[in-house]
């Protein structure tokens, strides 16, 4: 479970507020290490991008899931992009992990994807059943979901209800195609222009290429794009020339652009 006090954030026993960030060169290293069998180069590798797993399950919030149990099972996704990285490619290790762990993630949600019904509401959804057979017998003809009701002396609200909460839902992880390699889910036949895999990538990226900024110039960028401050204001407002902070600026975001 999350665990708040002050800016720590416990799960799984993991202080996410000491969590390890690696710079690109040191993933590198460890990469190569790990690839040798250094065990000890694994193990500070997969600590090192924990915060990348705590990112990625923020997208997965919501669906009544324990934080704990979706974290653990991103590390497994982790481990598994740390196992299987081909260093001799050209390509950024988050690029490679952040799918695998989405992947491992959707694969949990889709077998332990199940919607509790109470009991009660069960009960008299079954009850619904019987009285719909047996007036369908006697009228000759599918009976309404008012005439179920009255006959088990309940309100058609709650009838209807109960008859919908029992039905087979169609899951989201459901597989429409597949042809022996990757299957087509349902969710993927789903379009949302706001929420996309390319703009959540990129924001994963955005911040980590942050994480690799001074304090000073993370403080000049958050207060430049993201509160919508002039370059004289913050100038005034750190102490320093409206010169030092252009300058800062430029050297921060094109460093940005090339962890990007």
């Amino acid at each position: 479970m999350y665990a708040t006090r002050s800016n720590k954030v416990e799960i799984c026993g993991v202080n996410t507020s000491k969590l390890k960030t690696l710079t690109a060169e040191e993933k590198h290293t460890l990469l190569l290490r790990a690839k040798e069998g250094d065990a000890a180069a694994r193990e500070e590798l997969i600590s090192g991008n924990l915060r990348l797993v705590l990112s990625i399950i923020q997208r997965f919030t919501g669906r009544g899931e324990n934080p704990d149990d979706l974290f653990q099972v991103g590390c497994i996704g982790l481990i598994k992009a740390v196992d299987n990285f081909d260093t001799t490619l050209d390509v950024k290790f988050s690029t490679y992990a952040v799918p695998m762990i989405i992947g491992e993630i959707r694969r949990y949600l889709r077998d332990n994807n199940t919607i509790r019904v109470s009991r009660s509401v069960r009960d008299l959804a079954y009850r619904a059943l019987q009285a719909r057979e047996q007036l369908s017998r006697t009228l000759d003809r599918e009976p309404s979901v008012e005439e179920i009701a009255k006959s088990l002396e309940d309100t058609p609200e709650h009838v209807a209800a109960a008859l919908e909460a029992i039905v087979e839902p169609v899951s989201l992880y459901e597989p429409v195609y597949s042809d022996g390699g990757d299957s087509i889910y349902v969710m993927d036949q789903i379009s949302d222009v706001d929420n996309t895999d390319e703009a959540w990538l990129e924001d994963i990226a955005l911040r980590e290429a942050m994480e690799q900024l001074s304090p000073r110039e993370k403080n000049i960028i958050n207060l430049r794009f993201f509160k919508g401050r002039t370059q004289m204001e913050i100038a005034s407002e750190i102490g320093i020339s409206q010169a030092q902070v252009s300058r800062i600026e430029k050297g921060a975001l094109e460093r940005i652009r090339k962890q990007m």
